[in-house]
C-alpha cells in the first residue's frame, strides 16, 4: 500500500512539474527569443544552423538601439512620466478609500459603485472627452493631461487602487480609531500612524502597479501628446522612423530585427530590474491583497 501511495504522489508531483514548466516555457520564451535575437550579427540572421547560440555576440545592435532611441532622455522622461503619476495615484487613492471605508458617508455604496463603472469603462470610451476637456484648458502637449487625472483619483486603473485601499481600511474594526481620539490624535494622525501602516500592502501594489501601468500607456499619451513628449515605449513605437531620421532612409529600409529587439530589450529592461529588486514585496503585496494581476 505504501508502495502504491508513494508512486501515485510520485505521478502527482510529477504531472504538476510538466504543467508549471510548460506555463513557465510559455511565459519565458518571447523574453528568451529576444534576448537572444538581440545578439545576432546581420550574418547570423541569415543563418538558418544559427539558432538560439550566436557565433558571436553584436554588441553594436544595442548601440544602434541606444541611439535610435536616445535612451537617456527617453528614459529620464519616463521616469517623470511614470514614476511622479504612480506616487500622486497612490497617494489619491489611499485617501479615497479611507473616507468611503472610515466615515459614514451618505450613498457610499453608490459612489463604490460609480468607481467600479470607472474601471468597468474602457479607456479608449473616455479619452475624447478627456481630450476635449485639457484641450478647452490648454493642458494638452503638457505634463498636466497625465499628471492631473492622477490627482483627482482618475489615473490608469485608479478604481483597482481604491477598492484594494478599501478592502484594507474596512477590515479592523473602528474601536482602534476611537481609542486614538481619546488618546488625542486627530482624524490625519489616525490615517498617517494607523490606517497607512496596516496597508502597507496595498500600498507597494499600488505603486508597483501603477509604476508599470504608466510606463506601458501609449495610447492615450499618443493622443494628449501628440508626439511633443517621447517616452521610451513610444519611441519604440516609431522605432523605424527614428532610425531612419539618424540613419537614412535607405538604411531604414533594411534595418535589421536583432536591432529592432535589441530596442525592445532596452525599453523593457527598467521593468525587469524594478521587478528583481521588488520582487519579494511585489509577491507579497499580490498574496496579502489577492490581486492576481490582470
Amino acid at each position: 500500500m505504501k508502495i502504491k501511495k508513494r508512486s501515485k504522489s510520485f505521478a502527482v508531483k510529477l504531472f504538476v512539474y510538466i504543467i508549471l514548466i510548460g506555463m513557465g516555457f510559455v511565459y519565458l520564451y518571447p523574453i528568451l527569443y529576444m534576448v537572444v535575437n538581440s545578439f545576432l550579427s546581420a550574418s547570423d540572421l541569415t543563418d538558418p544552423s544559427v539558432t538560439w547560440v550566436p557565433t558571436e555576440l553584436c554588441l553594436s545592435n544595442f548601440q544602434t538601439a541606444f541611439e535610435t532611441l536616445d535612451f537617456a532622455s527617453s528614459f529620464a522622461m519616463s521616469m517623470v512620466m511614470s514614476l511622479i503619476p504612480a506616487i500622486l495615484q497612490t497617494a489619491v487613492t489611499a485617501v479615497v478609500a479611507y473616507g468611503i471605508a472610515r466615515f459614514q458617508i451618505p450613498g457610499k455604496k453608490l459612489i463604490l459603485v460609480l468607481v467600479l463603472v470607472t474601471f468597468l469603462l474602457p479607456s479608449q470610451v473616455m479619452l475624447v472627452p478627456r481630450y476635449v476637456l485639457f484641450d478647452n484648458y490648454h493642458l494638452t502637449d503638457t505634463v498636466w493631461a497625465q499628471f492631473l487625472p492622477a490627482i483627482l483619483g482618475q489615473g490608469l486603473n485608479s478604481a483597482i487602487f481604491i477598492f484594494v485601499y478599501y478592502s484594507y481600511f474596512a477590515s479592523y474594526p473602528l474601536v482602534l480609531d476611537e481609542a486614538a481620539q481619546i488618546d488625542g490624535a486627530g482624524k490625519w494622525k489616525i490615517f498617517t500612524r494607523i490606517s497607512m501602516p496596516m496597508a502597507k500592502g496595498a500600498t507597494i501594489l499600488s505603486m508597483l502597479f501603477s509604476f508599470v501601468f504608466y510606463w506601458n500607456e501609449t495610447y492615450q499619451s499618443n493622443t494628449l501628446w501628440g508626439g511633443k513628449i517621447q517616452t521610451l515605449p513610444l519611441k519604440l513605437q516609431s522605432f523605424t522612423l527614428q532610425y531612419e531620421a539618424i540613419y537614412g532612409e535607405e538604411a531604414a529600409g533594411s534595418i535589421s530585427e536583432s536591432v529592432s529587439l535589441a530596442g525592445t530589450l532596452l525599453s523593457i529592461l527598467p521593468l525587469l530590474v524594478l521587478y528583481l529588486i521588488f520582487q519579494r514585496q511585489f509577491v507579497e503585496s499580490i498574496e496579502s491583497t489577492g490581486i492576481t494581476g490582470e
